[in-house]
C-alpha cells in the first residue's frame, strides 16, 4: 500500500469514526439449533468463478435432510474481475440447498460510500474500485476523471450500478453470532463487549485483535487479513486466503461441535 493510499485510509477512518452511530451497525443472532451445519466463506473480491465453485462444494456436503447456513464474511467487491456478478449471485434470496447470510466488509462499505460521495472517497479507485466499476461497464481514470465533478459522477454511477446492489450492501449486518461463535469481517477490539464495539472495527481492525484474539468467551471467525492458508490464532480463525490473487476461496464447516476446512 503506497503512501497516498495510507493517507486516504487514515482520513477515511477518522472521518467515519466521527459520524453518528449508523443504523446498519447492527448484527444478527443465529438461533441455537436452527441449522445442522454452518459454512463460513472468506473474502471473495470479485471472483464469481470461485464463489460458484464454493457453493457447489457446500451443496455437495449437505446431507438430504440437513439444514445449512452459509455465512459470507464480506469483501464481495474490488480487485477481482466480476464484482457485479458476485453481488448479483449473493442477492438471490436463497441458494438451492442452503440459506445465505452476507456480512459487510470494509471494501463493500467504502463502495457504498463512493456511490454517495465519489469525490470524498476517490481513493477507493486505487483500492480495487476501478476493477469493480469496470464490472459494471464503467471506466474511470483516477488522474483524469476527478474533474468531472460530483454531479456528473453521480449520474454515471446511478446509470451503471443498479439500485438493487446498493440496497443489498446497505442491508448487510456487521456481525453474526451463534452461542460462543462470532462471525465478522475483520475482528473486534479485544475485551470490549459486542454491543459496545466501534462499528468500524468490525470491518477494519487488525491489531491488537490478530495478536490478542477477542479476549472474550468467544471464538471469532473472520476474513480481512489475507494469509496463504487458513490461520488459527488465539480464539480466532482467519479464512481470507486472498482469493482474487491466489485462486483459493476458503470455506469453513462448523457442525456437531467441530470446525473443519471444506
Amino acid at each position: 500500500m503506497g503512501i497516498e493510499m495510507l493517507r486516504w485510509v487514515k482520513k477515511f477512518l477518522s472521518k467515519a469514526s466521527a459520524r453518528e452511530p449508523r443504523r446498519d451497525a447492527a448484527g444478527i443472532e443465529i438461533p441455537a439449533g436452527s441449522f445442522d451445519k454452518i459454512y463460513a466463506i472468506g473474502d471473495i473480491h470479485g471472483r464469481l468463478d470461485l464463489l460458484l465453485e464454493a457453493e457447489l462444494k457446500i451443496e455437495a456436503d449437505i446431507a438430504e435432510h440437513e439444514r445449512a447456513l452459509a455465512v459470507y464474511l464480506g469483501d464481495y467487491v474490488d480487485r477481482g474481475p466480476d464484482s457485479a456478478g458476485v453481488l448479483d449471485r449473493l442477492r438471490e434470496r436463497q441458494a438451492p440447498r442452503f440459506e445465505r447470510l452476507c456480512l459487510r466488509g470494509n471494501h463493500d462499505d467504502v463502495f457504498l460510500s463512493f456511490l454517495d460521495r465519489p469525490l470524498d472517497e476517490w481513493g477507493w479507485l486505487d483500492m480495487g474500485g476501478r476493477e469493480t466499476l469496470r464490472s459494471y461497464g464503467l471506466a474511470l481514470d483516477p488522474a483524469r476523471d476527478r474533474r468531472l465533478g460530483d454531479e456528473v459522477l453521480l449520474d454515471l454511477l446511478r446509470t451503471h450500478v443498479p439500485q438493487s446492489h446498493r440496497d443489498f450492501i446497505a442491508q448487510t449486518p456487521l456481525w453474526a453470532q451463534r452461542d460462543d461463535l462470532l462471525f465478522v469481517h475483520a475482528g473486534i477490539k479485544p475485551g470490549v463487549p459486542i454491543e459496545e464495539q466501534d462499528p468500524m472495527d468490525f470491518m477494519w481492525i487488525r491489531e491488537p485483535f490478530l495478536t490478542e484474539g477477542p479476549s472474550l468467551p468467544l471464538t471469532v471467525v473472520h476474513g480481512h487479513t489475507p494469509q496463504t492458508t487458513v490461520t488459527y490464532g488465539r480464539n480466532r480463525i482467519g479464512i481470507d486466503t486472498g482469493a482474487y490473487a491466489t485462486g483459493r476461496l476458503s470455506i469453513l464447516r462448523i457442525a456437531e461441535g467441530s470446525v473443519q476446512e471444506l
